[in-house]
């Protein structure tokens, strides 16, 4: 793909590939059945913030409803990332599980510090969720989870480079009913819901829900002796309450408040060696004290004997208010405002052993506004969404006391036995504030029953201001040892797509979007305050073609082919010996590109037997470097981005006697190797990884109550979530997911 003379070809190729494959299905279908367009399951989605069929929305999207969360164990968005294509989702920042780094084709972040931005953006109910400290969010009371894939720079605009995940509760007045779910299983764990939906008189309803779960850790912390957590611990309280008001046909509010407490231990965490510790480098510290006996002999355990990192912290809360206005019976209008609060603490002992050389304890806060005016409309053929956007957030990231030795070895000297160690400096802080404003439209035109084509445009603005101090500062800037940055970035997007509806009911689809990730400042400066200065802003041009709907009865299909070219794309770049600390470098590398496929198919074999399937395949790395990149090369792949996922679900259904129905629901999800920086080092290289897990639920004729056996994670695949390389060692984040077996038990009460 480095020539650039075929690239032009390679988009033309993906049209003609992905009309052929429309044409051969319909021919197909047509021999096969004679499906017609009645046949197509209408699975609605609001994904391009207006209802409209899955099958016939002109973009790469994954719905996934309540059932199927609930039959593949799905408990938050970390197991969202196991089934749907060319998407990774882990947990990362300070060994937090409140943490969730999301990856959509090869774009995404691993930090979580102020002053970074997600290449992910993450909604709730059409509210931006700024932070991915706080994103893991549990799914009770959740109608559905959609996921688009590639550039949502229209109707999204900044942060959704990659992708966007939509969360999309069950509203007030949806149903008349109570529940309560009750698990137990193997690791001490135990959770429930509760949850009502009803009716209080003809112009309110309401809803809630609360939640609680707790789960043992795997390990350790083996040297304190009374630890606070054990590692890997879950222990999460979460509840939200809705209530909407309806005060004429034409008008009602929504107003939602949510709140979630979670207390955990740190994620497992271990290191391996990778290179001789060499006591002459200034680097290593005192590091080369570091050796293999010091470690815990399991790696779930922590050797650290600084109190209270083991442990982590989050907490949030949320509100919001949605007013919705149908002016006439072409035209309506939306308004959207929230609030959101949160908070967290964690950290790392990043040597994980009993010698105090590398430990960050680490906390943060933020606290964001959003307001959104849509106004929609439907004329005839035409169909629009547009709107105002602003979003103001606020927010710190503070580290100390830390320790990386020797810098700032309490007391202590360099290795040259004279230079004063930072001593007492050892602590940083960074401040951010960012507005952000923008203006958008979408239009769609129906230019026959079977052909329409639509575009959109936005402009996008941001103004950040932010603040740090780092020991190293104060050597550079004596008076106040605080540096004072500030950047304004902005962008237009765009996108064009056209949509057929074959004879069959089948639709095929092409679309050209641009997609922008705003600009920013470096989260770790370590080395300097010539090192907090701003980043520019990455864009996207994406190239896709698909086709979706069902070529036979019993087969539902989704395919998209894609080609992606980044501008100026964003890389953090992590090196502990760039200054005195743990330096995360943001440099835009050049130009990087991806190209893919994803397959999405649920076959009904038989009236009782159902399998679900997704495949993805995706090629990115780095096609230029600009002069001067650190640690970045041409060739490269972007951090978090496996060759392939697949996900396999099949499901079987048996009718009983009494009326009751008995499933047996499994699922399997392969992620392939990939790395752990963008950088091809193999100390830092992933593994691949496979996890099975199974459900077997009875339902009673009655349709009120079910039992379940459920299987997570069946022959407990331990795998790494993060490799970042340090002096002599690299630093393992491993998995927390582990097999776990119990009952769930589900009642349902209707009014």
């Amino acid at each position: 793909m480095k020539n650039t003379y075929f690239k032009p070809f390679f988009r033309l190729s993906l049209l003609a590939i992905g009309t052929s494959l429309a044409l051969n299905t319909q021919v197909l279908a047509q021999e096969a059945t004679g499906a017609d367009e009645e046949d197509v399951e209408k699975i609605m989605v609001t994904a391009r913030k207006r209802t409209e069929s899955l099958y016939e929305t002109p973009t790469a999207i994954t719905s996934i409803g309540s059932e199927l969360i609930e039959d593949a164990n799905i408990g938050n968005l970390d197991d969202i990332g196991k089934y749907v294509p060319n998407l990774n989702i882990s947990r990362y920042g300070v060994g937090n599980t409140g943490h969730a780094a999301v990856f959509i084709r090869g774009i995404g972040l691993q930090d979580h510090i102020i002053t970074t931005d997600p290449g992910v953006g993450v909604y709730v109910d059409g509210v931006y969720l700024g932070r991915q400290m706080g994103a893991n969010l549990s799914l009770p009371n959740v109608e559905r989870v959609e996921v688009l894939r590639g550039p949502q720079g229209t109707l999204y605009g900044r942060n959704t480079l990659g992708g966007a995940v939509n969360i999309i509760t069950k509203k007030p007045g949806d149903e008349e009913i109570a529940s309560v779910m009750v698990k137990a299983g193997s690791r001490g764990r135990f959770a429930t819901d509760l949850y009502v939906n009803r009716d209080v008189s003809d112009s309110f309803s309401f809803s809630a829900s609360a939640s609680y779960k707790t789960r043992d850790g795997v390990g350790t912390a083996v040297n304190l002796a009374n630890p606070e957590k054990e590692i890997g611990e879950e222990d999460e309280f979460s509840g939200r309450i809705a209530g909407k008001f309806t005060l004429s046909e034409d008008f009602s509010i929504l107003v939602a408040f949510d709140a979630v407490d979670n207390e955990g231990g740190q994620s497992p965490y271990t290191i391996e060696f990778t290179d001789p510790l060499d006591p002459n480098d200034i680097f290593n510290g005192d590091f080369p004290l570091l050796t293999p006996d010091l470690l815990p002999a399991d790696p779930d355990d922590l050797g650290t004997t600084v109190a209270g990192i083991e442990s982590t912290e989050y907490s949030g809360w949320g509100a919001s208010i949605t007013a919705e206005w149908n002016v006439s019976n072409e035209l309506s209008a939306k308004v959207i405002s929230s609030f959101r609060s949160s908070e967290y603490e964690g950290g790392l002992d990043d040597d994980a052993s009993p010698l105090n050389l590398s430990e960050f304890p680490e906390e943060g806060e933020a606290d964001q506004y959003s307001l959104e005016f849509q106004l929609n409309g439907t004329y005839d053929n035409w169909d629009f969404v547009s709107g105002l956007y602003f979003f103001n957030e606020e927010g710190f990231t503070k580290s100390g006391p830390w320790t990386f030795s020797p810098f700032n070895t309490p007391g202590g000297f360099l290795n040259d036995g004279v230079t004063p160690s930072f001593g007492d400096f050892g602590f940083f802080d960074l401040n951010q504030e960012t507005d952000a404003f923008a203006v958008y439209a979408n239009v769609s035109y129906d230019l026959s029953d079977a052909l329409s084509v639509g575009g959109g445009l936005r402009y996008s603005k941001d103004e950040k201001d932010a603040d740090a101090l780092f020991p190293t500062f104060n050597f550079i800037e004596p008076v106040t040892g605080r540096k004072f940055v500030s950047a304004e970035f902005s962008e237009v997007t765009w996108d064009v797509n056209a949509a057929y509806q074959l004879d069959n009911g089948m639709n095929i689809y092409g679309q050209i979007q641009k997609g922008y990730q705003t600009g920013g400042f470096p989260p770790r400066p370590f080395g300097g305050s010539a090192q907090f200065v701003s980043f520019d802003e990455t864009t996207a041009i994406n190239y896709e073609v698909g086709f979706k709907g069902k070529p036979v009865d019993d087969l539902a299909i989704l395919v998209a082919l894609f080609y992606t070219e980044y501008t100026d794309l964003a890389l953090p770049f992590s090196d502990p010996t760039a200054g005195g600390g743990f330096v995360t470098i943001v440099e835009n590398a050049g130009e990087s590109e991806a190209t893919g496929v994803e397959v999405e198919a649920t076959w009904n074999v038989t009236d009782d037997f159902v399998i679900r399937t997704a495949i993805g395949y995706i090629d990115a790395e780095i096609t230029q470097v600009d002069p001067g990149v650190i640690g970045i090369g041409e060739g490269d792949s972007p951090a978090l981005t496996p060759e392939w996922t697949m996900m396999f679900a099949p499901s079987y259904f048996v009718e009983l006697e009494n009326g009751g129905t008995l499933s047996f629901n499994a699922d399997y999800s392969f992620r392939d190797e990939m790395q752990g920086q963008s950088v091809a080092n193999p100390s830092e290289l992933l593994d691949s990884r496979e996890i099975f897990g199974f459900n077997v639920k009875y339902e009673a004729p009655n349709g009120l109550w079910s039992l379940s056996l459920y299987g997570e994670n069946a022959f407990n695949e331990v795998y790494d979530q993060g490799r970042l390389q340090q002096a002599g060692f690299v630093g393992i984040v491993r998995s927390n997911d582990r097999s776990e077996f119990g009952l769930r038990y589900t009642r349902d009460f209707e009014f």
